[in-house]
């Protein structure tokens, strides 16, 4: 929503006009700040709920809400210079590898269950809990 809403302000303030693609530089970078972060959303979501569901929702949860405050960096660090975005762009990647690996543990977790029946996942659980506060390190 403030993605949304910056877009629209400074839409307004350039053109006077609705949403149009002409305007300043300022405006192009909202605009292309506001079509990254959209297209990285679905990615990011896809990845929370297979870690919440499969490994644990606790880190889950705790690597959504980094990646939440991430994004808000990128985005205000693209309104800057392009360079001022880059550390929020590269930790953000770091959090959604977490994710993914979050995913792959459970989803190896659930397949050892189902033909093995050895059951990793208090373990699993473990680890993902202490390895969740590493994503505040940059």
């Amino acid at each position: 929503a403030f993605f949304a809403n910056k877009l629209e302000h400074e839409s307004k303030h350039c053109n006077g006009k609705g949403l149009q693609r002409q305007g300043s530089s300022y405006f192009d970078r909202v605009y292309t700040a506001n079509q990254n972060c959209g297209h990285a959303y679905p990615t990011f979501l896809a990845v929370l709920w297979c870690a919440g569901l499969l490994c644990s929702q606790a880190s889950a949860a705790f690597a959504g809400l980094m990646y939440l405050f991430v994004r808000q960096k990128y985005f205000v660090g693209y309104l800057g210079e392009k360079t001022q975005s880059t550390p929020g762009y590269l930790f953000g990647k770091r959090i959604i590898l977490f994710l993914f690996l979050m995913s792959v543990a459970g989803i190896l977790n659930y397949y050892l269950v189902f033909f093995f029946g050895s059951d990793f996942e208090i373990h699993i659980k473990t680890i993902t809990s202490a390895i969740s506060p590493l994503l505040l390190i940059p």
